[in-house]
């Protein structure tokens, strides 16, 4: 309560000094993102907040700014001044005048804070057009099966009002069921859902998509339910016809994605193979660089740069291959549970909790490994591939075992069809495919579907959406949230529970055939991974076994009088190099091939056996 009563506080003192900037021309269209974004409550407060955080970094950047001058030493100073006169071109032919120290650090200081304030600004602004354009892309991703959603509603009873809750109530739909919550909520305020309609299309960053079907959908509403179901079926069709063109697109731009992460991870090492061949021709490669970390060479500075590179490389993959990938075929993600029982009951089935486990375990092995002299890099990469093997091989399983129930849930859905489609209620035909049908993996949460629904005779619709519920936990798959909360939903407003399954069949279907495409497509990109790491393995082997000791050889031979640097190639050391960008090259090939096959979890499986693997081939050959 004190904190929330401070910040109240806060906000009204920095609302009385800089509100009178919310009403300047330009900060309109920040206003205009500001609604898009859906960041708070008021436009005013959140801009005199941004504006006290600049002037806040004014003060902080001008002390920093002059402390940091005035520390310069003399010498610099005056260097610094005279290249800034000698590159103006008018001054420098102008006497240049004497200026104190102290005014210059302070010149320098405010013209700093007052560059970091206007950045804090402008920061500001971007963050409303950052979000703006989040939003939109969530709602241009989750407003297909949105659509659909309320395809199938519309063979209920109730009215618009009522199907527009129902979807907002589903979070899978995310931006686009927060939209239709704004809706809801202005429409109770204005007493209106054509209002409530009209504010949030004015309003939505989705100008082209969400903003258009609302106020499509206030008309059709008024023409009817005939006409309302008409639309929707319409623009259901359309928006998966754009849905698929949009995955095409990301398909053909993760093809451009393998084909320059296949040259950019080989480039470091043929650089190291390179610097290695130009280092007994160049001796200026061996001299002394100074760097934070201790005095190098230059062409360790190169090695090791590359060896970072090739890890950036393989992060920036990894997260455009998890971008790309369609919001309905994400990988799940896992909730760590309460209390330390429930974690070391799920370690073998929840990647979290693995996760969890298995953190002490590494740092044991690391520090097991450091105590039996192993060097430090395998140190680390030991203690890596220690976390890494059994968290991936945990989420494997589960994988796995997911995928086994989602095929059983297609099955599980068409037999309810059936049975529903002969005037059977939901009770008994879950009932009937929990006796008579053989699920595999889903039999027992079908068993507990059908017993849960059986107790919802003369208990009301709650009962049956609580099973419902319940059922989707313990199936625990995207796919059974994706599609069960359809039958909630659809069979509470009234819709006839023939068509709802009929929907629900084409829902599930679709979802399926799409996840085993993705899936096909993405084992690509599991192959080119692999593919190159073992690549970057073979090219430096066999530069260490067949070349390195050549090289050795030919710098302490003198021809012509030149005599050549004999310490350019030293092979224990520049095969540890060797080593370090194979290893990283190792993580960044695992983590872009995990990413593609089923998400970050099982990244660490693929980037751990291939370090293991890498270790033992150098390890086997003698070159470690």
């Amino acid at each position: 309560m004190a904190t929330s009563d401070h910040t109240e506080a806060l906000d009204r003192g920095l609302y009385a000094l800089f509100s009178r900037h919310a009403d300047s021309a330009r900060h309109d269209r920040d206003r205009r993102r500001f609604r898009a974004a859906n960041v708070g409550p008021s436009f005013d407060v959140f801009l005199a907040r941004v504006y006290g955080v600049s002037w806040l970094a004014f003060g902080v950047a001008t002390v920093g700014v002059a402390a940091l001058t005035l520390a310069v030493p003399a010498g610099v100073w005056t260097t610094l001044g005279e290249t800034l006169h000698a590159a103006l071109p008018v001054a420098n032919r102008l006497h240049a005048p004497d200026v104190p120290r102290l005014y210059a650090a302070v010149a320098v200081a405010v013209v700093g804070g007052l560059l970091v304030k206007r950045l804090v600004v402008t920061g500001g602004s971007l963050y409303l057009r950052w979000t703006a354009s989040a939003r939109r892309s969530n709602i241009e991703r989750t407003m297909p099966g949105a659509v659909r959603y309320l395809r199938a509603l519309s063979a209920g009873s109730d009215g618009p009002r009522t199907m527009l809750r129902k979807v907002a109530e589903q979070d899978a739909y995310g931006e686009t069921a927060v939209a239709f919550r704004s809706v809801l909520n202005r429409a109770a305020l204005t007493g209106s859902l054509d209002s409530g309609l009209r504010m949030v299309s004015r309003d939505t960053p989705s100008r082209d998509l969400l903003s258009p079907f609302l106020l499509k959908f206030r008309e059709h509403a008024g023409q009817g339910d005939d006409a309302l179901d008409a639309y929707l079926e319409l623009e259901s069709r359309m928006l998966s016809h754009r849905q698929a063109r949009a995955r095409q697109r990301a398909s053909d731009f993760l093809e451009l994605l393998a084909e320059l992460f296949i040259v950019l991870l080989v480039l470091p090492a043929l650089l190291v193979i390179v610097l290695t061949v130009m280092a007994v021709l160049s001796p200026g490669l061996s001299a002394p660089v100074a760097t934070p970390f201790g005095e190098t060479t230059l062409r360790a500075v190169f090695v090791y740069g590359a060896a970072a590179f090739s890890l950036v490389v393989g992060v920036g993959a990894a997260w455009l291959v998890d971008a790309l990938r369609p919001p309905d075929q994400a990988p799940p993600s896992y909730a760590l549970p309460d209390g330390v029982t429930d974690v070391l009951t799920e370690t073998p089935t929840n990647p979290a909790s693995a996760a969890v486990v298995c953190a002490p375990v590494a740092v044991l092995v690391a520090v097991g490994c450091w105590t039996l002299g192993y060097h430090p890099v395998n140190v680390t990469l030991f203690g890596y591939a220690a976390f890494g093997l059994p968290v991936g091989l945990v989420s494997v399983r589960r994988a796995r075992r997911d995928d086994a129930k989602d095929r059983e849930l297609k099955d599980f859905v068409h037999a309810v069809a059936g049975h529903v489609s002969l005037g059977r209620p939901f009770s008994t035909a879950v009932e009937r495919v929990a006796r008579d049908v053989d699920l595999g993996a889903l039999q027992a949460d079908v068993d507990d579907l059908a017993f849960n629904t059986a107790l919802m005779t003369g208990r009301g619709e709650d009962v049956r959406a609580d099973a419902l519920d319940r059922f989707v936990d313990r199936v625990g798959t995207p796919l059974a949230e994706q599609t069960m909360g359809l039958v909630t939903g659809a069979l509470d407003v009234g819709s006839d529970a023939e068509d709802v399954f009929e929907t629900l069949q084409t829902e599930v279907g679709r979802l399926v055939h799409e996840r085993k495409a993705l899936r096909s497509s993405l084992m690509v990109y599991v192959a080119v991974g692999w593919t190159t790491a073992l690549l970057v393995v073979g090219i430096t082997v066999a530069v260490n076994v067949h070349v390195l000791d050549g090289f050795a050889q030919l710098s302490t031979v003198a021809d012509g009088g030149m005599a050549l640097d004999p310490n350019a190639v030293d092979p224990e050391r520049d095969r540890l190099r060797f080593y370090v960008i194979t290893q990283a090259t190792m993580l960044a090939c695992g983590w872009f091939a995990g990413t593609a096959s089923r998400g970050w979890y099982e990244a660490l499986l693929h980037s751990s056996v291939l370090v293991v693997l890498t270790y033992s081939v150098y390890a086997g050959v003698g070159l470690l």
